[in-house]
C-alpha cells in the first residue's frame, strides 16, 4: 500500500494522492485502507519513512566530512526521485523507525567528530537546509545537463540579454556556454564549502 502511494506521488505529486485514489489503484474499497492507516497523515508518515530509509546513512569508517558528503549526495538523489517529499521531510510529528535511525546516525557522526550538542544541531540544520533547498531548485530548473544549459543559454537567455543593456549577464551567459558549464557540479561545489566552513567549529562550546 505504501509503495503504491509513493508511486502515485512520484508520478502525480502528493496533491494527487487521496485515500480514494490509492484504493482505486489497489483495486480495493477506500474504507478497507483504514484497516492499515488511520488517515492520510499517517500514510504520509509511512511514505516519508520509506524516503528516509532510501537515504544512505553516514558511514562510520571515514572522516566526518566524507561521511556527511556521502549522506548529503544520497539525500539529493533520493529527493530527485521523490520530489513531492521535499516539503514534508521536516514536517512529520510522528517519525518512523527509519527516520529516527537516520537522525541518530547523523547526530552520532557529528558528535563523534567533536561537535558540541549545539554545534552539531547547527551543522545538521545547515546541511539539511542546503540539501532541501538545492533539491527544490533542482525540481524547477528547465535544464539538467551541460548541453541543455547551453541550448537554453544560446536560444533563450542570450537573446533577452543585449550586451549594451545587460553587459555582465550577457558576458556570464556567453562565457559559461563557451566553457561548457555543467550545472550538475553546483551541488558539490556548495556542499564542500559548507563542510569546510563547519570544520573549524568542531570542539566549540
Amino acid at each position: 500500500m505504501v509503495a503504491e502511494a509513493i508511486r502515485i506521488a512520484d508520478s502525480e505529486g502528493v496533491e494527487g494522492l487521496s485515500m480514494r485514489r490509492l484504493a482505486s489503484a489497489l483495486g480495493a474499497g477506500a474504507m478497507s485502507l483504514y484497516h492499515y492507516v488511520s488517515n492520510k497523515e499517517e500514510l504520509l508518515d509511512a511514505m516519508i519513512d520509506v524516503v528516509f530509509d532510501e537515504i544512505e546513512l553516514p558511514p562510520e569508517d571515514t572522516d566526518w566530512q566524507s561521511a556527511m558528503r556521502r549522506r548529503s549526495v544520497s539525500a539529493r538523489e533520493v529527493l530527485a526521485r521523490h520530489r513531492w517529499a521535499i516539503g514534508l521531510m521536516e514536517s512529520r510529528t510522528s517519525p518512523g523507525p527509519a527516520h529516527l535511525r537516520h537522525r541518530e546516525a547523523v547526530t552520532a557522526c557529528l558528535r563523534k567528530a567533536g561537535f558540541s550538542v549545539l554545534m552539531a544541531t547547527h551543522a545538521n540544520w545547515l546541511l539539511d537546509v542546503y540539501v532541501y533547498g538545492f533539491a527544490l531548485q533542482d525540481a524547477s530548473l528547465p535544464f539538467d545537463t551541460a548541453d541543455e544549459f547551453s541550448d537554453m543559454a544560446e536560444g533563450v537567455y542570450l537573446p533577452q540579454l543585449p550586451a549594451d543593456e545587460f553587459p555582465y549577464l550577457n558576458e556570464s551567459a556567453a562565457g559559461l556556454v563557451a566553457a561548457g558549464y555543467d550545472p550538475a557540479g553546483e551541488f558539490l561545489f556548495g556542499l564542500d564549502l559548507v563542510l569546510a566552513a563547519l570544520e573549524p567549529l568542531r570542539s566549540s562550546t
